[in-house]
């Protein structure tokens, strides 16, 4: 092991410990407050996989929702009624997942093994050399994938050979959190530390990068300000978290050229949610707040929530929808932050970002619960 990657370790090391911390003295979360009911939103289905002890990432595709379990298990469910499209099994438990085109399905074990599933056939598999807790990407007949050292893998889709690695020179300490992965047209845009990247594809040559902000702080654990993944995508521009220091958006001006459309500092951990008019997300304590999308201007911010343990949100009509530590999904007024409406699922905590497909948001908890509800 080189003495980079021991350096390395040791402030992952020392960084877990340091939020670990941070979790422990945390005051308890807020109340619930009491509210009228100003959005029909009713259940629509439920299902169950192996608990959810992994950074998963849902994907939906079409009308599908693809998801995983800690076991390995992969599924394709039709958004609108439950009903299971297909099933696979990585064989092993997930570190990362799932990332899907619509066919073919991606996760990476805890052995370090990306595995392919057809249709829910297992097609192929490949050992990573480093740690993965990004869900890959599946995208253009192609395999990516960014582990926690943030060197990015392209793997054919068909028969899983590496195509290329991309690594970004001088490349500081990261966070073993998902990072990002996500695509523009033909142009594959990951963040490598703070920068957002547009890489080809094709060849793995770096076609632009943009800094989302620059690192702050007095020692390595405190500069690190790795982009937190999923992205938010809107139209041309992609805007993003990056851990503890901004949020901000990146516009991309055409395959070879992007620039920072703006950037507001801001602390939090969990990827911001959002659309054409507002971004929304929480600060460390759980404080919410809705930006601009057009400039980063403050819309509003409340503290409703504080310390409840909030997932990263869904914009959905005029709803935007956090889960909570406590299973809780909260619908509030995108335009203001009031409560709209409030459900529970199993008791257990929401762990993936809430998504929608076919009018069915969907939310999957720790114990593995899949709550899939329709907003009337």
């Amino acid at each position: 092991m080189s003495a980079r990657r021991l350096v390395q370790g040791a402030a992952l090391a020392l960084a877990a410990v340091v939020l670990a911390g941070c979790a422990s003295d945390k005051p308890k979360p807020t109340p619930l407050e009491s509210y009228t009911a100003q959005l029909a939103v009713r259940p629509a289905w439920t299902a169950k996989l192996d608990a959810v002890r992994f950074p998963l990432a849902v994907t939906v595709r079409g009308e599908q929702f693809v998801v995983a379990g800690n076991d390995g298990t992969v599924l394709a469910l039709d958004a609108a009624s439950g009903r299971e499209a297909w099933r696979g099994q990585a064989g092993a438990a997930l570190s990362a997942g799932v990332g899907s085109d619509g066919r073919r399905a991606a996760v990476v074990t805890v052995n370090n093994e990306l595995v392919v599933l057809d249709q829910g056939a297992k097609l192929w598999s490949t050992r990573l050399a480093s740690r993965t807790t990004t869900a890959p990407l599946v995208a253009g007949e192609r395999v990516f994938v960014i582990g926690v050292d943030r060197v990015v893998h392209a793997f054919d889709a068909l028969d899983g050979r590496r195509l290329w690695t991309v690594q970004r020179p001088g490349e500081a300490l990261t966070l073993a959190q998902p990072g990002l992965l996500a695509a523009w047209r033909n142009t594959l845009v990951a963040g490598l530390g703070a920068v957002l990247t547009g890489i080809d594809p094709t060849t793995g040559s770096v076609r632009w990068e943009v800094p989302l902000t620059a690192p702050r702080g007095t020692n390595e654990v405190e500069r690190l300000n790795d982009l937190v993944g999923p992205a938010l995508r809107l139209g041309d521009q992609f805007c993003a978290r990056a851990f503890q220091t901004a949020v901000g958006c990146v516009a991309i001006n055409g395959a070879d050229n992007a620039s920072l459309r703006w950037s507001r500092i801001v602390g939090g951990q969990q990827a911001i949610g959002g659309d054409a008019d507002f971004l929304f997300g929480a600060d460390g304590s759980d404080r919410l707040s809705a930006w601009k999308t057009a400039g980063g201007e403050l819309a509003w911010s409340n503290e409703r929530l504080l310390y409840r343990g909030l997932s990263a949100p869904l914009s959905a009509g005029k709803a935007v929808v956090f889960g909570d530590a406590e299973g809780q999904l909260h619908f509030l007024d995108r335009s203001d932050g009031k409560t709209l409406q409030r459900l529970p699922t199993d008791g257990s905590p929401i762990v993936a970002q809430p998504v929608l497909a076919a009018g069915t948001v969907l939310a999957v908890t720790r114990n593995g619960g899949l709550f899939a509800f329709r907003i009337e």
